[in-house]
């Protein structure tokens, strides 16, 4: 099985690739950041393909699949891993720049390079797609603004996807974590901030990426035959709250 994997150099993608290529599956390891693909594929062997993608660069998407090698070339599996939340502060407050680049990372990108892996999927009857969600595209908070919409996108993206595909034995899945420590997302979220990242994870028993990890390979080695619309995970410690309320004084 040849699985190509966004954002395979941290977090759930690089976790993901460990379990595939530890089961004896070829990974297509994608990221911008070259180094840390190398220094993955030097451990994981010749079953781990890095190849240097910006999922934001969407004119660069169909190229770099063309240019696949052929023992890569057929895509059984995709995971649209890649993406990113910047900005915690409320959306009249927030950086332009920031809005712009999740939607290009987390929208865009996914749409251009599932266009680019999807007809071959159908022209076989045979494929998977999952993306990475959040339940930041279920449930809006503070500061969630544009990253909660581009998951949102996400999510009927993929519902959409499972519509369209009717007929054909194509699956796709939402994935849609909660809170997940270990990995660079709130490093990245808080711009290199790390005190304010591990405030985030502080006192509470979290998930890991890891976790999230087994969770794509148990997606990936599902019977063919049944598809996960979407799948919803949470810490135990995370949970739904009320509903706020701004009260005033009397």
């Amino acid at each position: 099985m040849n699985v190509l994997i966004t954002g395979a150099s941290a977090g759930f993608g690089k976790a993901l690739a460990e379990r595939l290529v530890a089961k004896g599956h070829r990974v297509i390891g994608c990221a911008r950041r070259i180094e840390k693909l190398n220094a993955l594929a030097e451990n994981l062997g010749e079953l781990f393909l890095p190849v240097v993608m910006d999922v934001s660069d969407t004119a660069s998407i169909p190229q770099i699949i063309a240019d696949l090698p052929d023992d890569f070339k057929e895509i059984d599996v995709l995971v649209n891993n890649a993406g990113l939340a910047l900005g915690t502060e409320p959306a009249q407050k927030t950086n332009l720049d920031d809005w712009m680049r999740m939607v290009d990372t987390n929208i865009k990108g996914l749409i251009a390079l599932t266009h680019a892996v999807l007809p071959a999927m159908v022209a076989r009857d045979s494929g998977y797609i999952i993306n990475l969600g959040s339940i930041a595209g279920n449930w809006p908070y503070y500061g969630g603004n544009v990253y909660g919409g581009t998951k949102a996108f996400v999510k009927q993206f993929s519902l959409n996807l499972r519509a369209d595909l009717v007929g054909t034995q194509v699956r796709v899945t939402n994935l849609e974590p909660g809170s997940v420590a270990g990995t660079e997302f709130s490093n990245v979220r808080y711009h290199g901030d790390d005190n304010k990242a591990a405030e985030v994870y502080d006192c509470f028993k979290n998930m890991t990426g890891d976790d999230i990890g087994d969770i794509l390979l148990w997606l990936i080695e599902s019977p063919a035959h049944i598809n996960v619309n979407r799948l919803e995970v949470m810490p135990v410690a995370q949970t739904y709250n009320g509903l706020t309320i701004a009260k005033q004084d009397k």
